[in-house]
């Protein structure tokens, strides 16, 4: 007999997987001001509209050997990659949390930020339709999270964006152009009101290490005039830092404080 317990695993990765399809459609059309709603998912090559057969999370991109199934043009490595990291994500907090308010919660948050982080990859931009509403949707994070606070989720916003906006003032007032986009700084917000103060700082941190690991690593096969003209999308790495949070900030604030 099928354990339930499995059986929930299995259904909350499906299931998580199914949003990462949807979350491929906002994406690709968001940035491009189209319609997530209509017309229905599409080969970008051929426009042949693609059938619920041939739109399996993953299970399709395997099948159909990462080739459109009527033209064979070839299907970005992409579209399965933020399916599974949603899945996954899904899974993750399944595990951590149960079927409870909170696990509900972080799945949308951490699902906005999987948009915002690729469309931040493809685009190097931070949409204010997912970002300004995120704001207002995740400040009900202390309906949802037993240890959250409304003064937390205000004092997290206005710590999120005020951080950001001195450091980007700073910047332009070094360097004469402005080194970090106000979508960062709408983003830290939107991660201010899901996860407090103290998830701010710990997302900052923790975006900061990654970022400028991500940054040396992106500048290694790169010529000098290309370093320069660089930008590294930093948008991603903060959405680590928020997703690493959730999952083990904790542990590893207190850690760091043991160490010290």
């Amino acid at each position: 007999m099928f354990p339930l317990s499995m059986f929930i695993v299995v259904i909350s990765f499906v299931f998580g997987a199914c949003i990462g399809s949807f979350l491929n459609v906002v994406i690709c059309r968001m940035p491009e001001g189209q319609s997530i709603v209509s017309p229905p998912s599409h080969c970008p090559a051929c426009k042949h509209a693609i059938p619920f057969y041939f739109n399996l999370p993953i299970i399709s991109f395997l099948l159909l050997r990462g080739k459109c199934g009527f033209c064979k043009a070839p299907i970005s490595i992409r579209y399965p990659l933020v399916e599974l990291i949603t899945g996954l994500l899904a899974l993750g907090l399944f595990l951590k949390f149960g079927l409870t308010p909170a696990a509900f919660f972080y799945f949308i948050f951490g699902a906005v930020l999987i948009a915002i982080s690729f469309i931040d990859l493809d685009h190097q931009i931070i949409p204010d339709k997912l970002s300004l509403p995120g704001i207002i949707i995740f400040s009900t994070s202390c309906l949802f999270v037993p240890q959250m606070r409304f003064v937390s989720v205000v004092l997290g916003i206005l710590t999120g964006g005020g951080i950001l906006y001195l450091v980007a003032l700073f910047y332009y007032y070094i360097r004469k152009h402005q080194g970090m986009g106000g979508g960062d700084i709408k983003l830290l917000a939107m991660i201010g009101a899901a996860t407090g103060v103290k998830g701010v700082f710990f997302t900052l941190f923790t975006g900061s290490i990654f970022g400028t690991l991500g940054g040396m690593a992106a500048m290694v096969p790169a010529g000098k005039s290309q370093i320069r003209q660089a930008k590294i999308p930093f948008g991603p790495f903060l959405s680590l830092g928020a997703i690493l949070y959730i999952f083990w900030g904790e542990p590893i604030i207190h850690w760091y404080i043991n160490l010290l």
